[in-house]
């Protein structure tokens, strides 16, 4: 007997709708299926989602991935030029196989856009977080006409690349969010630049250079060498159809990201396997010198020394007023200008970043003692260095030389020849003044020594920094700049506790977890070093169970910071008053 018409009807209606009806735990979007606000693609091994959400406290709506563990940690963001100001977003496969993001009225708002046309679309998420859009039968990466591998957001992930594919003339590069609340492409970013050779570059409003990590050696970026690798195994490809950075995994079960902050900062985070909290495990700039020309032209910038700046060998500031102001954009310039006389040569530096790529030749081909020979020639060529530190390879410079700074690393061994004239080769100095030489005897011998040179290096840090002898009798920690700004979020907005005429307060939180106010002096205080001094004698003296403590100070060029126990409820004139 046949079923009724009505019957056959609701059947046939069941059956549709569940086909177009997404389930939670899908990976795959076909061209008879959408997404909508409250629905996900979630991929085969539950770490990444895929959906709509709206970030902090924002109102409006936006289509991205995130982690599933920490669904916070979104990777990327399809709309953020044209985000969604209400809930009714949906996405679906168009009739030409690309991927549509439809507005209320059924605009697209963003599609896929990719030039490769399918037979039989289907888009999948992966568990390496790409989502892509394939042939249905084939799951070759070969047969994808778009991947979000390709347009990265603000965030890189194993598997993902940075810099450039020469057949195809794309690159990945990192734009920031423009604030935590808001996707939009931010004022920072990151690129693998090819200037002769390629370096790693934060930039600020598309071309103000923010940090670099110095130009690739065969090896390594120098400069990059000098931050933590423990985020992942760095993966550098240079090549004639290839150029970028990447990295690989170092163990299972940990989960590595990259990602460039809205306030410009490239941090690395790892994820335990189990947890939902990240750590961060590295961070650039990570201290005043990373910040791109610090010390102006010709100067090098020195890592918690005083003074941090120094003029290069041969040069003196180009304005001593300025200099002295600790207005250092102005920079160095020569003491004798170069002439191509008699008598001149070069000054080997060592343990230094190469300096920026700005007016510059490259001869793959030539050796160190062609290089010198070819400099000597041209009387504009102010330096040279080996450009592959495993053989062949020249760069010279020309005009100013941008963006030095001291690299300390044991081993690390690219050299900068720099060209002064005979007057000043007889005088070369150190950047880095050896306070001790040990020579260690015996092991008993050797300890007294060591404690006596440790006990030498602490005063002279002690005084060059301008600390009174009394500060010996007192047990209060000497904090480096570098360590109060990790601490800070680097004296954030969102640290900030308040501001007078003194300076400004900032929360943080040390390496050691404690929680800290943070009095950051204002050079325009009037407040001079004596002062200071005086009141951290008086503090670290005074103990009361009513008064909020010290917890410690940082002296360092011009930089003075008071360093006090967080208190939590507020301030005393608040709960008086």
């Amino acid at each position: 007997m046949a079923d009724p018409p009505i019957f056959s009807f609701f059947c046939t209606s069941i059956v549709v709708l569940s086909l177009l009806r997404l389930s939670s735990a899908a990976n795959t979007l076909s061209p008879v299926q959408s997404i909508r606000e409250g629905e996900t693609l979630v991929s085969l091994g539950r770490k990444f989602e895929f959906g709509f959400f709206s970030p902090g406290s924002s109102k409006n709506s936006f289509l991205g991935i995130w982690f599933v563990a920490s669904p916070e940690t979104v990777i990327w963001v399809a709309n953020r030029n044209s985000p969604l100001t209400d809930s009714n977003g949906t996405l679906e496969i168009s009739n030409a196989g690309e991927l549509v993001l439809l507005n209320r009225s059924n605009s697209i708002v963003w599609s896929t856009n990719s030039t490769k046309v399918l037979g039989n679309p289907v888009a999948q998420l992966l568990d390496s977080g790409n989502l892509v859009l394939r042939e249905r039968n084939s799951s070759d990466s070969a047969d994808y006409s778009w991947q979000s591998f390709d347009y990265p957001s603000d965030t890189i992930l194993v598997g993902m690349t940075l810099g450039w594919n020469f057949r195809t003339g794309l690159e990945h590069y990192l734009t920031s969010w423009r604030s935590t609340d808001d996707p939009s492409p931010g004022d920072y970013t990151v690129r693998y630049k090819i200037n002769g050779l390629p370096q790693l570059e934060i930039s600020s409003k598309g071309s103000v250079k923010v940090y670099r990590t110095g130009p690739w050696n065969g090896v390594e970026f120098g400069a990059l060498s000098e931050k933590p690798t423990n985020v992942g195994v760095p993966i550098f490809v240079y090549n004639r159809t290839d150029a970028y950075f990447a990295f690989g995994t170092l163990e299972n079960g940990i989960i590595a990201r990259l990602t460039l902050s809205p306030d410009g900062f490239s941090q690395g985070f790892l994820q335990k396997s189990g947890s939902v909290k990240w750590d961060v495990a590295y961070e650039v700039p990570y201290d005043p010198c990373d910040s791109y020309g610090y010390c102006g032209a010709n100067g090098v910038c020195r890592v918690n020394q005083s003074p941090r700046c120094l003029c290069l060998q041969g040069f003196m500031p180009r304005s001593q007023e300025e200099w002295d102001a600790n207005d250092l954009t102005g920079g160095c310039k020569r003491t004798v200008p170069l002439n191509c006389s008699r008598g001149e040569g070069f000054m080997k530096l060592s343990q230094v970043k190469l300096p920026d790529l700005v007016d510059f030749q490259l001869f793959k081909n030539m050796s160190l003692e062609e290089c010198k020979v070819e400099c000597l020639k041209n009387c504009s060529c102010a330096a040279y260095a080996n450009s592959d530190i495993r053989g062949a390879g020249c760069l010279m410079w020309f005009g100013d030389l941008i963006d030095i700074r001291e690299i300390n690393i044991v081993g690390y061994d690219q050299y900068l020849f720099l060209r002064l004239p005979a007057s000043e080769l007889g005088s070369s100095r150190s950047l880095s003044k050896k306070l001790v030489t040990i020579a260690v005897g015996s092991a008993i011998s050797g300890l007294l020594i060591v404690g006596t040179a440790l006990s030498i290096i602490w005063k002279r840090r002690m005084k060059s920094r301008g600390l009174p002898s009394e500060m010996d009798d007192i047990d209060l920690p000497l904090y480096d700049f570098a360590a109060i700004a990790v601490a800070t979020n680097h004296f954030s907005q969102t640290n900030k506790l308040g501001a007078g005429g003194f300076g400004s307060v900032y929360k943080g939180t040390l390496s050691t977890g404690q929680e800290v106010a943070v009095k950051r002096l204002s050079k325009y205080s009037g407040q001079g070093p004596d002062e200071f001094m005086n009141e951290v004698l008086l503090i670290a003296k005074l103990q009361h169970r009513n008064l909020v403590g010290l917890a410690g100070c940082c002296i360092e060029g011009d930089e003075r910071m008071l360093i006090y126990e967080y208190m939590p409820n507020k301030s005393l004139d608040y709960l008086i008053f």
